[in-house]
């Protein structure tokens, strides 16, 4: 892993290939890995950026609570230190909100967005609570009351549900907690959408257990360059599930 000091922190990345700048942002609770089974099919076809976000992977969590904006600064500042100025953004579930974040924030830097099982509006009021609520509980005994919970919610796939869980569980309580609160307090990002003048791939599973393809359908209605890819069978990991067809609509961007 390669390290970029940006923002007051330290941001760990994977780097290979050549071409339009990529950048794939891995969602909660995870790090980076998780984009590990698309790089076969997209060596050759962009500079692929691969960050472990603040509080996850090899990238430490700052002591002080920080927001998705400020995730997404992080981005910037790494494609700063990298001395590029356009890139193609893609983000997985909660990488999709930071994508969302960069985009209100720094609209001139994006090539195209990609959208991988994630949505463009704030949390319910309930959602909101449990997030705090999960929070609490990292708080009071650790990474592994997420680890046993979510692989089951990420996938049905029994072969990938230990690998996510091994993946969470090397996670930082202090970075999970983080990332929560953060998503928790995130905006809506619905306004924004009609405004985009770049073009933007939504890939969705139909089986997805965690966000329903609904919110999908609402996101490609508000776009002018929009298009939406819909994987049967597949739950809330396309990168994992259906990692070629992911990486057909990630090539469609570049």
């Amino acid at each position: 892993m390669l390290k970029a000091s940006v923002n007051g922190t330290e941001i760990a990345y994977q780097r290979s290939g050549s071409g339009t700048a990529l950048v794939l942002l891995h969602g909660y609770p995870l790090d980076h890995t998780t984009w590990e089974p698309v790089l076969p099919f997209l060596q050759g076809v962009a500079d692929l950026i691969l960050p472990d976000l603040r509080g996850f992977g090899a990238s430490p969590s700052p002591q002080a609570g920080y927001s998705l904006a400020d995730m997404a600064a992080d981005i910037a500042a790494l494609l700063d230190h990298l001395k590029i100025e356009q890139a193609v953004i893609a983000g997985h579930s909660m990488g999709g909100y930071i994508g969302l974040a960069f985009a209100h924030a720094f609209p001139e830097r994006i090539r195209g967005l990609g959208l991988i099982a994630s949505q463009a509006v704030a949390d319910s009021p309930e959602g909101r609570n449990d997030r705090y609520a999960t929070a609490d509980l990292v708080r009071q005994q650790g990474v592994s009351v997420v680890a046993d919970s979510m692989p089951a919610r990420l996938t049905s796939n029994p072969t990938l549900q230990p690998l996510l869980r091994e993946i969470i569980l090397r996670q930082s309580p202090q970075g999970i907690i983080a990332a929560l609160e953060a998503m928790a307090a995130r905006p809506d990002s619905t306004p924004d959408l009609s405004g985009y003048n770049f073009p933007v791939v939504i890939l969705h599973g139909l089986q997805d257990a965690l966000v329903p393809v609904e919110r999908a359908h609402q996101v490609v209605a508000l776009l002018r360059h929009g298009n939406l890819v819909e994987l049967e069978g597949v739950g809330h990991m396309p990168m994992m599930e259906a990692s070629q067809a992911t990486a057909e609509a990630l090539r469609a961007l570049v």
